[in-house]
């Protein structure tokens, strides 16, 4: 680890710098010819010709959050050498430039950035791409001994290797507060990340405001005046999320994970029983009624309308059927149905139909692989997001997946409240999702992963630490090239960014020994 170690304070002193995270699909330095950096003269600005204009909300946001970025507040200017050279403004282009738009999972994110001491240019199709180049940019600066930044000479041409690049956030078993929710947005955006997958109610608490049914966080929040989402902050959520590129994905996970719905909609739940008398517990969503389903029609019609995003994430995973097994009207309704004791087709029959209600609201939806596992029949465009590692393993899932033609996320390896002593960042580095038995149509399938971070252990006290840099390591496997494996370049890599990190306010953990000015922040 030494020689690695080294390999960083070599690349730092050389003035090579550029220590970008994720790396690009294509970049070349020259470091023998460079640019110095003034707060006093340097600026971002739109292109002559570009399609996006002063006024273009996303880009002009992005425009000052990088100029802070690269200028925080206390930042003290150094005059360097006066031999050198000052860097011009950067001229940003874009082809396409809706920028009242939403990022969807087609939006293309590709941008070419050149730097030089007589034009620095950043080009893109379009405003997500944009702001992908501009975070390229802002890590290209780099600071001698005496606190001047400089820009090298430097070409590059980058874009995503997978469209969706996801981080789920569990925000039931714990709360986390607005704050934190945006400052993950942000940190995603350093990474490049751009799908936020908000795991936003479970058994625990249903901390979600709903207008119509307003009983769910009232009665099923941990703390209704303190430990909820009001309408007003989702829409904060979502419009940051947009103007850094990220698309918001919110998971209502049913029928299982349900236990906090149940105080707010009597009914909803399934009562247990013991023998032939209820035990005064409460299992799944109840099946069998009528009730069930138009509750969930109107519940989804309000989520649909508050959420953009075409994807809603509808859960799915693991449902325990000893409760629908003990109440003497679901084996009724079993027999009735001919299901036999196969719990699992009614699991299927409540899917169908939810799946029947959520695409009556023009919405598409991703749903955990219990559903592809226990035989729901579901749209040919359903997302099956593959998370588990037993019985089989995940390559063995993700080529069944494809092989039955449909779309798949991977998540299983990359479950980040799972931690150890020592570098457990590079167990997610080391993943190649395409890794599985499969023709060529069928890898084609894979849109992406998600890194997970689960809440039993995690609050915003260590949110932070626990998750950044490490969410990184998968940040640079669903962005860069599949060439990109190098464990000491990346290490060498995800210290400086994690260094940038600590400088941009981020309380990131560290990889291992070292030293970082920003540490004692």
């Amino acid at each position: 680890m030494a020689v690695v170690v080294g390999a960083l304070f070599l690349l730092l002193a050389a003035g090579l710098g550029a220590a970008v995270w994720p790396q690009p699909q294509g970049i070349r330095q020259d470091p023998q010819i460079r640019c110095r950096l003034s707060s006093r003269q340097f600026r971002f600005a739109h292109a002559n010709h570009s399609a996006a204009e002063p006024g273009c909300e996303v880009l002009d946001g992005a425009f000052r959050r990088y100029w802070q970025l690269l200028f925080p507040p206390g930042y003290k200017e150094t005059t360097g050498s006066n031999m050198e050279d000052l860097c011009p403004n950067l001229l940003v282009s874009v082809t396409q430039a809706r920028c009242s738009d939403y990022p969807t999972l087609e939006s293309p994110e590709d941008y070419k950035l050149s730097v030089s001491v007589d034009l620095m240019l950043l080009t893109a199709t379009s405003i997500w791409g944009a702001l992908r180049g501009l975070e390229t940019f802002s890590q290209l600066a780099w600071r001698d001994e005496d606190g001047t930044f400089y820009l090298n000479k430097t070409d590059v041409v980058d874009f995503p290797r997978f469209a969706h690049r996801g981080l789920l956030l569990d925000t039931s078993r714990h709360y986390l507060p607005l704050k934190v929710i945006l400052e993950t947005l942000d940190v995603m955006a350093y990474n490049k990340f751009n799908v936020f997958h908000w795991h936003i109610v479970d058994d625990p608490s249903f901390p979600f405001e709903s207008m119509v049914f307003p009983d769910l966080s009232l009665k099923g929040s941990y703390n209704s005046a303190t430990h909820v989402y009001t309408a007003n902050d989702v829409k904060v959520v979502i419009e940051y999320a947009r103007l850094r590129g990220i698309r918001i994905i919110p998971e209502f996970d049913t029928p299982g994970h349900t236990l906090s719905w149940g105080p707010g909609v009597p009914g909803l739940l399934t009562p247990c029983y013991i023998t032939t008398k209820p035990s005064g517990t409460y299992g799944p969503v109840n099946p069998i009624l009528n009730s069930t389903y138009q509750f969930m029609a109107s519940f989804f019609a309000e989520v649909s309308s508050i959420f953009p995003d075409f994807y809603l994430h509808l859960g799915g995973d693991e449902v325990d059927f000893n409760c629908w097994k003990s109440n003497p009207d679901i084996q009724a309704f079993m027999q009735k149905m001919q299901f036999g004791q196969d719990y699992a087709k009614l699991e299927s029959f409540y899917i169908q139909r939810l799946l029947d209600i959520v695409s009556s609201y023009k919405k598409g939806y991703m749903v955990w692989q219990e559903v592809f596992d226990n035989g729901v029949k579901v749209n040919p465009n359903t997302i099956i997001h593959v998370w588990k590692v037993n019985p089989v393993t995940f390559q063995e899932e993700m080529s069944r997946v494809t092989e039955a033609g449909f779309r798949t996320l991977l998540s299983s390896p990359w479950y980040l409240n799972y931690i150890s002593y020592g570098q457990d960042w590079l167990a997610a580095y080391r993943v190649e999702p395409l890794d599985f038995k499969g023709s060529a149509e069928q890898k084609k399938l894979v849109i992406g992963g998600e890194a997970c971070m689960w809440g039993e252990y995690v609050d915003a006290t260590n949110l932070n630490p626990r998750l950044w840099p490490r969410a990184g390591a998968v940040a640079e496997r669903l962005w860069s090239n599949r060439t990109v494996r190098n464990q000491r370049d990346a290490y060498a890599r995800l210290s400086v960014f994690r260094c940038t990190l600590l400088r941009r306010g981020i309380r990131a953990e560290p990889l291992y020994t070292g030293y970082c000015e920003y540490d004692a922040l």
